[in-house]
């Protein structure tokens, strides 16, 4: 027999419409698949329409896509106006959308860095407020995917982990802003997850090695799976939180600690780092050298 109360989760985002920005691959499209097996109907947000329309199409009839880039008012209002006439509304909002450079501050390329606060902060800002009205009359939920980079800031990830500190941050304080409307406000801190966003950077042919140094936990990389059902169950309860692992929601109790540890493990790696990063600007180009994975590629050919 059924347990009442799986069947009762499994119910929680059955005919609700979920928007997603970044669905075209990893975190994004496994989940939209994952909460339209839930009955869920998906609205898949994103700059790589091709990938995001396979998707779709994968899906079947619950899904829908719209090309849209998160740093765009217009594109994301003619996106929410899109799923709107075509779901009925909007129940909850995930905003996924993210991309990362490799660089260090002195010699990433600027238009390249400026993109990752752009499109990982920004975006986020952005994709709440044009959806929120929506959101607010179904009394639904918001999602933000932050980092592990929030509260471990790594040498080479100065923009990412600004940008994703700030998604907490703004997270937040939204939450208390509309928490009185019946909506609720998650953050979501992912560790290093087998994405193309990941798995980018691991191949870049300094920053990767730096990467690969990182001690314990703190560098290991888990299945995409683990982050999907580690998400997945958040949303079905409307979570404030997400940690995935666990163990990263630890970290936040310690997080005063954790700069000064980091820079003493940083000393011994850094400058042979920083030499190299020199030396693969001047053979690629700066702008070469620091773009990374499909989705940022996507977004830094964007004017």
């Amino acid at each position: 027999m059924a347990n009442p109360f799986s069947l009762l989760k499994s119910t929680k985002v059955d005919g609700k419409v979920v928007l997603i920005t970044g669905a075209a691959r990893g975190i994004g499209a496994g989940l939209a698949e994952r909460l339209a097996a839930r009955g869920a109907k998906v609205a898949l947000v994103g700059l790589e329409a091709e990938e995001q329309q396979k998707v779709a199409d994968r899906i079947g009839p619950n899904a829908h896509s719209w090309e849209a880039d998160v740093t765009s008012w217009t594109d994301l209002e003619k996106a929410t106006a899109g799923v709107v006439e075509y779901f009925g509304g909007i129940d909850v909002v995930i905003a996924n959308a993210g991309i990362a450079t490799a660089g260090f501050v002195r010699s990433v390329d600027p238009a390249a860095f400026e993109k990752v606060i752009e499109v990982d902060l920004l975006g986020v800002w952005r994709t709440f407020r044009v959806t929120l009205p929506h959101v607010i009359e179904r009394k639904g939920y918001l999602l933000a995917i932050s980092s592990l980079a929030a509260i471990t800031h790594a040498p080479g990830m100065a923009n990412y982990s600004a940008a994703k500190a700030g998604v907490e941050a703004f997270s937040n304080s939204l939450r208390t802003e509309v928490a009185h409307l019946g909506v609720k406000v998650g953050v979501a801190h992912p560790t290093w997850i087998r994405t193309d966003l990941v798995e980018s950077a691991d191949a870049h042919p300094v920053f990767g090695k730096l990467r690969a140094t990182m001690p314990g936990l703190i560098g290991k990389t888990y299945p995409l799976n683990v982050a999907l059902d580690n998400l997945e169950a958040g949303i079905l309860k409307r979570a404030r939180t997400i940690h995935v692992p666990r163990w990263v929601g630890g970290l936040k109790l310690i997080r005063a600690f954790l700069p000064p540890i980091i820079e003493i493990g940083s000393r011994s790696r850094v400058p042979a780092a920083d030499k190299a990063a020199l030396e693969d600007i001047k053979q690629r180009g700066a702008f070469e050298a620091s773009v990374t994975g499909h989705g940022g590629r996507a977004a830094t050919r964007r004017p």
